[in-house]
């Protein structure tokens, strides 16, 4: 889509990329914490001296050709130019100290590598990389905050080492393979965003056999919940204000603040059961068709007599060896149940253990808080169930046909012989 004629030190910078879609619908919506609406959608490159070309390798062209850029991806590049977003990640000490433990961890994959950095942002995670030894990285942003990424790799001495593309991964071209895959994907609910397509993209187009990827793999979990402060705070509020009978507001209250999902932070008190297995991605195999709709049924059994406010949802990503290394052989343990598509999704979790001892970043309620925090669905109204009661139900996610950044939630549960349905979007 960007026509890019020059560059210097393999930046490349398209000034079309001025556009002023900011305001269009659809452009990073900042959420609660101001987490970004991310999907940094990167491109190929070529060599440090071969110009570009707009995607068409003939032997890479078998694969389908990349989506087109459309008004919703231009202003939600956009909105990753604000340098709000970028320190909030950065500042994630969670987040960005577990990436650069990753990187040393895996130091002698990336010693004297090609590492390619899907989405850089402001360059952190290829710094780290080029301080692993990295040969060459290439750091690939279709956001503008790429022209200062490119300033930073220059002010660290770095320009001969990290070469900055400033383009989708779907249209950047580069001469050779890559041996390290590196992206910091993750969206809220995991799949919010649709960036890990970008890294489906880099991966078949580039990795080489037995490559790497950081992360690796990831998963997305859910469990019914109890709020009640929370509740409490939105809603029970308006029935007495200042000695005023306002409850005339309740269903208008609670249409504001639970339509839509909440991206807050809870704690482990607030789980009623063992969480679900909703999705477990492999990154060396998932494809672009699996993250178009993602289904699973779930049976809770509430450990708790307890208000049913709603389920909350988070992820683990995990960082292992390479496709073909014996130590990225996950062996799911502790778990109940059964599976029912993939090896690990359907099933519930007594405990994230982690049996090949491999770094696990994670945003779940009982470990340290991070920008993700969790991604929480609210029931208009709670129900009340004992301890032992069955929570059970149906989930779908899927991509919205208008913009595919955007997710449909369409959520059935059922408890004490009632059931319901909740549909939601989140933007």
């Amino acid at each position: 889509m960007y026509g890019i004629s020059g560059y210097s030190n393999g930046y490349h910078q398209d000034q079309q990329q001025q556009h002023s879609s900011e305001e269009k619908r659809g452009g990073g919506r900042r959420r609660r914490g101001g987490r970004r609406s991310r999907h940094r959608h990167d491109f190929g490159v070529s060599d440090h001296h071969h110009q570009q070309q707009h995607y068409q390798n003939d032997e890479k062209q078998e694969q389908k050709s990349p989506p087109s850029c459309t008004d919703f991806d231009m202003a939600y590049f956009h909105s990753y130019a604000h340098v709000g977003i970028h320190e909030e990640m950065i500042k994630d000490r969670v987040r960005t100290d577990t990436y650069r433990a990753a990187i040393m961890e895996h130091q002698s994959f990336i010693e004297g590598k090609v590492v390619m950095d899907v989405g850089c942002g402001t360059g952190i995670l290829s710094i780290f990389c080029a301080q692993a030894g990295a040969k060459r990285v290439y750091a690939v942003d279709a956001s503008d905050i790429a022209l200062q990424a490119n300033e930073v790799v220059k002010a660290n001495n770095l320009a001969e080492k990290i070469i900055v593309l400033h383009g989708r991964v779907e249209d950047v071209e580069i001469d050779e393979e890559v041996d390290v895959i590196i992206s910091e994907w993750m969206g809220y609910m995991l799949l919010y965003e649709s960036m890990l397509g970008s890294v489906i993209t880099a991966r078949d187009r580039w990795l080489k056999h037995g490559g790497l990827i950081l992360p690796s793999t990831a998963t997305l979990y859910m469990a019914p919940i109890t709020h009640p402060d929370r509740y409490n705070d939105s809603i029970e509020f308006w029935r007495n204000v200042y000695g005023i009978d306002m409850s005339a507001m309740l269903q208008l209250a609670k249409q504001c603040a639970f339509e839509e999902p909440c991206v807050e932070t809870i704690t482990g008190e607030n789980v009623l059961t063992w969480p679900h297995v909703v999705k477990h991605v492999d990154c060396y195999t998932i494809q672009h068709d699996e993250l178009e709709s993602v289904s699973t049924r779930y049976k809770f059994q509430s450990m708790m007599r307890a208000p049913l406010h709603g389920f909350a949802f988070w992820f683990d990503v995990e960082f292992s060896g390479p496709a073909n290394s014996p130590t990225n052989n996950p062996i799911p343990s502790l778990l109940i149940g059964t599976s029912n598509n993939n090896h690990m999704d359907g099933v519930q979790k007594k405990k994230r253990a982690n049996p090949n001892e491999a770094l696990v970043l994670s945003t779940a309620p009982e470990d340290p808080p991070t920008h993700w925090q969790q991604t929480l669905i609210y029931f208009y109204d709670p129900i009340d169930v004992e301890q032992d009661q069955i929570i059970e139900g149906s989930l779908t996610l899927s991509q919205s046909k208008e913009n595919r950044r955007f997710m449909n939630i369409h959520l059935e549960y059922s408890s004490g012989g009632r059931s319901y349905v909740k549909e939601s979007v989140m933007r």
